[in-house]
């Protein structure tokens, strides 16, 4: 195997299943729209996270070294759209069945996890520690995108669903202004651990 597989498998699971700014948004649009409404831009998140693994693998980290200020910026970046995401959690009112307006779709998922600094500091472990010594770059890089691929199929729906089932014990009380507002603060939270508390890019 090009990676080392079980290890990778467990750090995979710790990671994508521990809360940061994608599954604090899966769970507040899950709380939002509901599952199934929500998933399309669950899809969003998946996909998203392939965008950054592949550049990874064939050399981004060296173009990293070369132009740190890529990375400032991406920092700033990945702040500002996760403010704006935390923005509509802390608007957002239910309705039986629904939100008002459409709820956010693939390509918002899309780019959540390229604007995420837990995402990129995730991947980019991957590389550095479970890449077998001699492994040629698309093996390795292969391995690390299915596996990942695999981890979030099944853990991302489930944030999604825990938002839903809040939401069900919440709607039409007045505890569901408090926790959108909390899922929103814990949205800005997690970013801002991930973007300075961890330094992951400093």
């Amino acid at each position: 195997m090009p990676v080392e597989i079980i290890a990778l498998i467990i750090f995979s699971v710790a990671q994508i299943g521990t809360p940061g700014p994608a599954n604090m948004a899966l769970l507040a649009i899950g709380a939002g729209y509901g599952l199934r409404r929500a998933l399309p831009f669950v899809a969003g998140v998946v996909v998203g996270k392939q965008l950054i693994i592949w550049p990874l693998g064939f050399g981004l980290m060296q173009l990293a070294a070369s132009w740190p200020a890529v990375f400032l910026a991406m920092k700033y970046l990945s702040a500002a759209y996760i403010i704006y995401l935390a923005w509509r959690v802390a608007n957002m009112r239910l309705k039986p069945g629904q939100s008002d307006g459409p709820p956010p779709g693939f390509v918002s998922g899309l780019i959540v996890h390229p604007l995420n600094p837990k995402a990129w500091g995730m991947i980019t472990a991957a590389f550095t520690s479970f890449v077998v010594s001699g492994a040629s770059t698309f093996s390795a890089t292969l391995s690390i995108a299915i596996v990942l691929l695999l981890c979030q199929t099944v853990l991302h729906p489930l944030w999604a669903g825990a938002g839903q089932l809040i939401a069900r014990t919440i709607q039409g009380t007045r505890a569901e202004r408090l926790v959108f507002i909390g899922l929103a603060v814990l949205t800005v939270v997690t970013v801002f651990y991930a973007l300075f508390g961890g330094a992951l890019f400093a």
